[in-house]
């Protein structure tokens, strides 16, 4: 084997190291150390987009790297954004009073995440039809949202206004523990954002989301991605209603 077949292998245990030092801080649960796990997902979210990028532009596609590939996303963008949750509900405002033995049993709902994430990419692992779309989110959409979420309470901690108040109450971080898992294994069509070439009429609606993307990150900084997602979310909804009707 040639050494330019190991350059995405070794970019793909790139995104499985920012994984597995994302856990580390994760686990560790206090806000500062949240924050640095979910630094840790997105420096994995620019791995994974790499690897597969360098597969394509080097014709080094394999079935291992396949298989590496899905190995490290259940571990970056399943495992790690749910100690992050996990943490994140049991640091949260508005739960309810510890049970009799003085354990709160909610938090475990963030392990939803990594046991339905490990499901939607055997799935997808086995289904060509997930070449241009995707049936359900993708994995790493919610792991981006999960990650936003501690550096979005440390950068409103100080106004403590509206917006943070809904990302660090319980039943808010519970939603997106619950809904976040099931979209992920759901059939609901969303959108691709790999380009096979630059035309605008052929890319229309990814350049649409990248446009709206990037003034919502200009406008709120760090605050934007969950619109962000939900913005994904709401153009994958009209491009499936579209085609509905076309």
């Amino acid at each position: 084997m040639s050494l330019k077949n190991h350059i995405p292998n070794t970019i793909t245990l790139l995104n499985l190291s920012s994984g597995l030092i994302s856990i580390f801080y994760g686990v560790h649960g206090s806000p500062h150390d949240l924050a640095i796990a979910g630094i840790f997902i997105f420096i994995a979210a620019v791995f994974d987009f790499f690897d597969g990028f360098a597969a394509r532009l080097l014709n080094a596609k394999s079935d291992i790297g396949l298989q590496l590939d899905s190995l490290s996303d259940v571990v970056s963008f399943g495992v790690a954004p749910g100690f992050i949750l996990f943490q994140m509900i049991n640091l949260s405002h508005g739960k309810p009073m510890d049970d009799i033995d003085g354990h709160n049993f909610l938090p475990f709902f963030a392990f939803m995440i990594p046991l339905l994430g490990a499901l939607r990419l055997a799935k997808f692992n086995i289904d060509d039809t997930q070449t241009t779309s995707f049936k359900g989110m993708p994995i790493p959409a919610l792991a981006i949202l999960v990650a936003s979420l501690p550096l979005i309470r440390q950068y409103l901690y100080a106004g403590q206004g509206l917006f943070y108040m809904i990302i660090t109450n319980t039943y808010f971080l519970l939603s997106i523990a619950i809904i976040g898992s099931l979209l992920l294994v759901s059939r609901f069509p969303m959108i691709g954002m790999k380009f096979r070439n630059f035309s605008f009429k052929e890319n229309m609606i990814k350049y649409v989301f990248l446009l709206g993307s990037l003034i919502l990150l200009i406008w709120l900084w760090i605050v934007a991605i969950p619109f962000i997602v939900i913005f994904y979310l709401f153009i994958s909804l009209v491009v499936y209603l579209t085609d509905i009707q076309s």
